[in-house]
C-alpha cells in the first residue's frame, strides 16, 4: 500500500510540474513584452556572473600556469623585491608605491653572498644561483637579436620544473668547468633550426660557439612567466660568467632557495636573512639592503585578487539578479489574480495548499530558469566570439553553467514563494466568485 501511495503521488506531482510548465509558458506567449522586462534582469544577472567567473577562471589558470614553473616552497633573493616593502622588509602587493630609487641603491646580490649562504646554511636543501643577460643568437643564416640567456649554477634543475623534450641536461662536470654548451628552449629551437633536429648543433651566443646538448620541453605562453623555459638559452654559470662581468656594479644575481622537508618556511627565511646580513657585513638595527621574496607570494596576491573580482561580479550581478527576482514575483502576482476562479475551483474539487504552493512555485522556477539559461546562452557566444590567445583562454566550466542554472532556480524560489503562498490561502468560495 505505502508503495502505491508513493506512485501515485508522485504521478501527481509530476502532472502538476507539467501544469504549471504549460501556464508558465502561456504567460511567455500571453505577454511578450511584460515577460521580457521580466526575464530582462534574471539573464543579465546569470549573465554577469557566469562572464565574470569564466575570465577569472581564465585569468588564474593562465598565471597558475607561470607560477607553477617554480615551487611554492622557493625563496629569491635579490635586490629587488615584487612589491613594496615596508620597514619590517615585509612586500604588499596593495602598495601603490613601489620606492624604485630606494632599491636601485642597493649592492646587488652578489657571489660572495651566494657562496656564504651555501656554506653556512643548515636548513637549506637546495641553493642555486643564476644570471640572465640578452645576447644575440646565430645559427647559419638564422639570428635572434635580444636572446635571453639565463647562466645557472648546480641545484637549479632541482628549483625549476625543467622538461626535457631532447637531449639532455648539464653534467656535473660541464655545470663547474664552464663547458660551452646550451639547452634551448622550444621558440629558440623552432627560429633557428626549424625543423632541423639542434641536438649536437653549434649556435653563436655573443660570438661564442657553443654546443647545443638538451632541449625543453614546449611550456606555453602564460599572463605571467616566472621561467619562461620557451624563450631561453640556458648556460653553465661558471660559462655565463665568462660572457658578462659577474662582479660589475649593475650586475643583478639572483639567489634562489628551498628548504629542507622538515624546515617551516618561516624558519628557513629567517636564517637566510640573518645569514644574509652576516654576509653583507650590516649592522644590529641597520635596515636590510635585499629582499627575500617568496615565491608562494604571487600565488596568495593572485588569490586576493581573484576574490575581489569574484565579489565585484557578485554585486554586479547582484543588481541585475534583484530586478529580475522583483520582475518574476510580479508577473506570479498577476498570474494569480488572472487565475483565481481556476485556484477556487481546484481548491473546491479537493486540491490541497500545498499543490497550490507548488504549482505557482514551480512555474517561477521554470520562468527564472528560463531566463537563466537566456543568460548563459549570451556567456557562450560572447566566448565563442572572443579569439583564445596563447597566454589567456577563456572556456566555459560545466561547474559554472551548473552555477548559473543552479542561481537560476534560487532566484525563482525567492521571487515565487510569496505569490505561491498567497495563491494557495485563497478561500474557494471567493476566489470562484470573484470577477
Amino acid at each position: 500500500m505505502a508503495v502505491k501511495k508513493i506512485v501515485k503521488d508522485s504521478i501527481i506531482m509530476i502532472k502538476l510540474l507539467r501544469e504549471s510548465v504549460m501556464f508558465a509558458i502561456s504567460q511567455l506567449k500571453g505577454n511578450k513584452f511584460r515577460t521580457f522586462l521580466s526575464l530582462f534582469g534574471v539573464s543579465i544577472g546569470i549573465f554577469s556572473i557566469i562572464a565574470i567567473f569564466t575570465a577569472v577562471d581564465g585569468l588564474d589558470n593562465s598565471v597558475k600556469k607561470g607560477l607553477s614553473s617554480l615551487g611554492g616552497d622557493v625563496v629569491q633573493c635579490s635586490r629587488w623585491p615584487m612589491a613594496s616593502e615596508d620597514e619590517n622588509g615585509e612586500q604588499d602587493i596593495k602598495s601603490d608605491q613601489y620606492n624604485w630609487f630606494d632599491y636601485i641603491k642597493r649592492e646587488p646580490i652578489k657571489e660572495k653572498d651566494f657562496r656564504f649562504l651555501k656554506a653556512n646554511s643548515k636548513t637549506a636543501s637546495v641553493i642555486t644561483e643564476i644570471v640572465d643577460f640578452n645576447v644575440t643568437a646565430k645559427y647559419n643564416r638564422n639570428s635572434i637579436n635580444s636572446c635571453g640567456v639565463v647562466a645557472v649554477s648546480e641545484g637549479w634543475d632541482r628549483i625549476a620544473k625543467i622538461d626535457i623534450a631532447e637531449g639532455r641536461y648539464f653534467s656535473d662536470n660541464e655545470l663547474s668547468a664552464a663547458r660551452n654548451v646550451v639547452v634551448l628552449g622550444h621558440n629558440i629551437v623552432k627560429t633557428l633550426f626549424g625543423e632541423e633536429n639542434p641536438i649536437g648543433k653549434f649556435i653563436k651566443l655573443k660570438g661564442r660557439r657553443v654546443r647545443v646538448i638538451g632541449v625543453t620541453a614546449e611550456q606555453g605562453d602564460s599572463m605571467i612567466n616566472v621561467y619562461d623555459a620557451d624563450n631561453l638559452a640556458v648556460v653553465p654559470f661558471s660559462y655565463g660568467a665568462t660572457m658578462i662581468n659577474i662582479y660589475y656594479r649593475w650586475v643583478d644575481i639572483s639567489v634562489f632557495a628551498k628548504p629542507r622537508a622538515d624546515v617551516s618556511t618561516q624558519d628557513f627565511i629567517d636564517e637566510t636573512r640573518t645569514l644574509l646580513r652576516a654576509s653583507r657585513r650590516l649592522r644590529p638595527g641597520q635596515k636590510n639592503d635585499f629582499s627575500i621574496n617568496k615565491m608562494s607570494f604571487l600565488a596568495n596576491a593572485l588569490d586576493s585578487l581573484m576574490s575581489m573580482l569574484t565579489k565585484i561580479g557578485w554585486i554586479i550581478a547582484g543588481f541585475s539578479l534583484l530586478v529580475g527576482g522583483f520582475g518574476i514575483a510580479n508577473i506570479m502576482f498577476v498570474s494569480v489574480k488572472e487565475r483565481t476562479k481556476i485556484i477556487g475551483i481546484q481548491k473546491a474539487l479537493g486540491a490541497k495548499k500545498y499543490v497550490i504552493l507548488m504549482q505557482f512555485l514551480s512555474e517561477a522556477v521554470f520562468l527564472a530558469i528560463a531566463g537563466g539559461i537566456i543568460g548563459i546562452i549570451l556567456v557562450v557566444l560572447l566566448v565563442s566570439l572572443i579569439p583564445a590567445s596563447g597566454s589567456f583562454v577563456m572556456t566555459i566550466s560545466v561547474v559554472n553553467l551548473l552555477s548559473g542554472v543552479l542561481i537560476s532556480m534560487v532566484i525563482g524560489i525567492i521571487s515565487g514563494v510569496a505569490p505561491a503562498y498567497a495563491a494557495a490561502r485563497l478561500d474557494p468560495v471567493i476566489a470562484i466568485n470573484s470577477k
